[in-house]
């Protein structure tokens, strides 16, 4: 077994090497480019983010420069798209942390003005309405920028969804101080994946963002299929539809156009500017890990700077190295969950450590017709029942038909749990098993009505993970609902066969359980530590897509610690569920991890199928109201898989939930809190 850890780490670091190597290759445009991460004091706080610097540029070549920066829950290397092209060919690029994102902070005193709107929009707003403003004041300055003879600013401003709507005011706001001062810093901007349905709470809708074009070159990707924005006026309820902004009044709007428009075409407009829509066939996160998107911002900005790119290379639009560092990264990733696995299980396998083993025996294999229909029928439930409950819990909340149809199924069995109790108590047969799973019936059914009832995370100074509060009440709900079935078939099924704790691989020995513990934060500080140093020699992490391992400021600590308890309580009631379905004879092997995969992440997964394909086919999702929630799933079906695999590999070494339980959720916060916003920190 420990030959076995050892070859697991050495793959995982030779996973972790290649791929890193390699993103690095193409991150920084086959080494054309220089990327460092830089922090800067700025009007709100402190911003940062990767600078891309193409050979050549600086104080005596400056070079027309923009600033790229993603949306609400995620952080500046969403933009590597944008950033690796851009800066290939010999634009600097700086990809922006916005505010309480990444490695930046907002100060306290910004949130001060937006108090008297509430918790939730003090804690959203500031970020975003600041963020791209503030950077373009810093990179104005900085000597490799480039500036015209009146000395206005040769910038441009790129963000996706929360960062489009940053890029919308940090336009408005810098033509109004232009007029005080002569000097426009922004030349340019196009924003991917926003309308001004947000920047309008501020004052910038449509009209007042054509007002304040002051002749730029400005452009917008609207995604046919972008769960969000783009909406025509009279369009039906729920937003995740087929759209055509080009057709609706504020698309007309933004184009200068009164009647018809085309999208993918320039218009010229009133004030000397030009304008043009792009509307691919894609959804709102396609849109930062797209070629077309890619090729629509480096065609724009080779017409919005074309008086200016003498020292541009002429590489066509198409031509695009990005995905190659995405697949190197990947490639880490996979390295990274290898190397996990293997240090952890090297750890099990050492002196002192190795007392943490307790045996695990498979269950035999159930035999007979019926029960074998039993079983798969249950392990159906077990799957689906989290994708069926995911939009009510999501988007619903507390007080949701759905939701409050768990509440009354959670006070009926709590009801049936405590019939069980008594008769437990009066029966002569498996007296202990009985009252004792009758007991985990009521507390399960109890704890599901209270979590259906209850807001539970509400945002706030505690709860200020803004992203992560719907999650975590997916979760815990999932938890209770997982509990409770695991506790009813205990009680109907398997009390009477003498199965106890320990076949879910539950011992309450405290010495093995704090043992657990040290060998998790061993292994996660370890983990960690390559992740950091992967971070510092490559400018690197290890991700796909949406789903990614970064680094993080240890200021947000204290927002994981708060987390930590609900996502604990779901691995627990997993890993338990788990085991007990794959410790069999018959699902030994690839097998069950299969299952194990399927019963973490597999109703996620139907769910979003489900979903998109109606989206794509009918041009209607079939959660029309279910826009950020879906976005949400799509990270989390590798965040379930990832932990379902760690799962059972760690409590078939150990013969206990408690390793992989704990290890799990101190992994999976840790990287849920590092992508999103924290806010009040």
């Amino acid at each position: 077994m420990k030959k076995r850890a050892l070859i697991a780490i050495c793959i995982g670091l030779a996973l972790i090497l290649i791929g890193s190597i390699f993103a690095c290759v193409f991150n920084s445009g086959a080494n054309g480019t220089k990327v460092k991460r830089i922090t800067f004091d700025a009007a709100n706080g402190k911003l940062s983010g990767l600078l891309y610097m193409p050979k050549g540029a600086g104080a005596d070549d400056p070079r027309p420069t923009v600033v790229v920066t993603h949306g609400y829950l995620n952080s500046a290397e969403m933009q590597d798209a944008n950033a690796i092209e851009l800066s290939r060919r010999g634009y600097v690029v700086l990809a922006l942390d916005q505010y309480d994102h990444g490695h930046s902070d907002l100060d306290n005193a910004a949130y001060e003005p937006y108090a008297p709107f509430g918790v939730f929009l003090q804690a959203w707003a500031p970020f975003w309405v600041n963020s791209m403003h503030d950077a373009v004041a810093y990179m104005y300055e900085q000597p490799y920028v480039l500036k015209d003879a009146a000395g206005n600013g040769i910038i441009g401003v790129t963000g996706h969804s929360m960062g489009g709507f940053s890029s919308t005011m940090a336009l408005a706001m810098d033509e109004q101080e232009a007029m005080a001062t002569g000097i426009r810093k922004i030349f340019c901007g196009l924003t991917e994946g926003s309308d001004f349905s947000y920047s309008g709470i501020f004052g910038i809708d449509v009209t007042a963002a054509d007002a304040l074009g002051g002749g730029r070159t400005m452009g917008k990707v609207a995604a046919q299929y972008d769960e969000f924005f783009f909406n025509a006026p009279d369009a039906p309820d729920g937003t995740v539809r087929k759209k055509d902004y080009v057709s609706t009044p504020d698309g007309l709007a933004f184009l200068q156009q009164t009647e018809s428009a085309q999208a993918n075409t320039w218009y010229e407009t009133s004030d000397g500017g030009k304008r043009i829509i792009y509307e691919p066939a894609q959804t709102h996160p396609w849109n930062h890990f797209s070629k077309n998107t890619t090729a629509n911002a480096v065609e724009f900005y080779t017409e919005a700077f074309k008086d200016y790119n003498k020292d541009i290379q002429a590489i066509d639009a198409n031509s695009q190295v990005w995905q190659l560092k995405e697949v190197f990264e990947c490639v880490a990733l996979v390295g990274f969950v290898f190397f996990i696995i293997g240090v952890a299980s090297l750890l099990v396998e050492l002196p002192f450590f190795n007392k943490v083993k307790t045996e695990l025996k498979p269950l035999p294999s159930l035999e007979g017709t019926g029960s074998k229909i039993g079983t798969f029928a249950l392990l159906l439930c077990l799957i689906l029942v989290p994708g069926i409950f995911f939009s009510p819990l999501m988007d619903g909340g507390a007080g949701s038909e759905m939701v409050n149809v768990l509440m009354f199924a959670g006070i009926a069995f709590a009801v049936a749990g405590l019939v069980g109790f008594i008769y437990g108590l009066i029966k002569k047969e498996n007296r202990g098993a009985i009252v004792v799973g009758s007991i985990f019936v009521m507390a399960a059914g109890a704890l599901l009505a209270v979590i259906a009832h209850t807001s539970m995370y509400e945002t706030g100074l505690f709860w200020n993970a803004l992203g992560i509060n719907s999650i975590a009440y997916w979760t815990i709900a999932c938890a209770a609902i997982s509990l409770l079935a695991m506790s009813v078939v205990y009680v109907v099924s398997k009390a009477d066969k003498g199965v106890t704790f320990k076949h879910y691989g539950v011992t309450f020995n405290p010495f093995k359980i704090l043992l657990s513990i040290l060998i998790a934060v061993i292994t996660y500080a370890v983990a960690y530590g390559v992740l950091f140093l992967v971070d510092l020699v490559f400018k690197t992490d290890f991700r796909i897509w949406t789903f990614a391992f970064k680094t993080f400021d240890f200021n947000i600590y204290p927002t994981i610690l708060r987390y930590f308890p609900t996502f604990l309580a779901y691995y627990i009631v997993s890993t338990a569920a788990i085991t007990i379905n794959t410790n069999t004879e018959k699902m030994q092997g690839f097998k069950g991890y299969l299952l194990a995969m399927a019963l973490n992440a597999g109703g996620g997964l139907l769910w979003l199928i489900r979903q998109y394909g109606l989206l794509f086919t009918t041009g209607v999702a079939a959660h029309p109201g279910s826009a950020l929630s879906g976005i949400v799933l799509v990270a989390m079906i590798p965040t379930l898989s990832i932990a379902a695999i760690i799962s059972r590999n760690l409590y078939k070494k150990t013969g206990s939930i408690w390793l992989p339980a704990v290890l799990n959720a101190m992994l999976m916060t840790t990287m849920a809190i590092a992508n999103t916003m924290v806010a009040f920190k």
